[in-house]
């Protein structure tokens, strides 16, 4: 069997679809806050939803990517956050993630980004390059949960924060 799908932005049309999405996605997640629907609305709310790629296969949306920035000490150093990534459960484990992930790097370095950040396993997100860097502070989270991915210039050190949508809760 053949699996084909587009990777493309996010349109208007598209938002109810990625709120569906996300929330079925997380719906059974061991870790998850089960607000990443609300944390990806809010994000495009506040204007701070960086990159925002959907999966379409037969005009239906069956992923969605975010990259949003993070500030490192309280500063903004051109570094940016991975998440939430979301799969349609009946198409997860088929590359669809993968994919998603890797477009949404490509263009974040493409448009001059320094790094990236992601909270998530260490074994998933180490294929595209992340591991975990003492320099690199994301309290309250295990270190190997915290990993960065280096894009240019040198590593930044301290604490990392997301954007206030990441409280975002309905």
């Amino acid at each position: 069997m053949s699996i084909t799908f587009d990777i493309r932005c996010e349109r208007p049309s598209d938002i109810a679809a990625i709120a569906a999405l996300t929330a079925a996605a997380f719906l059974d997640a061991p870790h998850s806050s089960h607000t990443e629907h609300f944390i990806v609305d809010a994000l495009r709310e506040a204007g701070r939803l960086s990159v925002s790629l959907v999966a379409v296969e037969g005009g239906s949306v069956i992923g969605h990517v975010a990259l949003s920035p993070v500030l490192i000490d309280g500063r903004d150093q051109e570094w940016f956050g991975l998440g939430p990534l979301a799969v349609a459960p009946v198409r997860q484990r088929q590359g669809i993630g993968s994919a998603l992930a890797a477009h949404a790097l490509g263009r974040l370095e493409a448009s001059g980004a320094a790094g990236c950040v992601v909270l998530g396993d260490p074994a998933y997100y180490g294929r595209f390059g992340f591991s975990a860097t003492p320099a690199l502070v994301l309290p309250g989270v295990p270190a190997p949960y915290f990993q960065a991915l280096k894009f240019r210039g040198a590593m930044p050190a301290g604490i990392v924060s997301f954007d206030d949508a990441f409280n975002a809760r309905g």
